[in-house]
């Protein structure tokens, strides 16, 4: 369940500068879910700085990596790593099956 005012922010870095995007407020940030459903077979628990995420690995390769900051139960945060360089250096042990 979103917070009304919840905030996705995605960091694409140099490789992928259309992806780095600020959405704010619940309808915008749900109609991103269009987006990441399409993923939902690549997507894979693990935490992220010690909270709730995701990683999605199509292909056995990272494309992002999210974290949740949830409030009052509810996501109030959604931080979007989508930068391929920044990827590139997370431990292989975080997505292997």
């Amino acid at each position: 369940m979103l917070d009304p005012d919840v905030v996705l922010r995605s960091d694409g870095g140099l490789a992928r500068p259309a992806v780095s995007v600020v959405i704010h407020g619940g309808p915008d940030v749900a109609g991103q879910a269009v987006t990441f459903g399409r993923l939902g077979p690549s997507v894979r628990p693990v935490l992220v700085n010690g909270a709730a995420g995701v990683i999605v690995v199509p292909r056995e390769r990272p494309v992002s990596v999210m974290g949740f900051t949830v409030r009052n139960g509810r996501i109030a945060v959604i931080d979007v790593l989508a930068d391929p360089a920044r990827l590139l250096r997370l431990d292989p042990a975080l997505w292997a099956s």
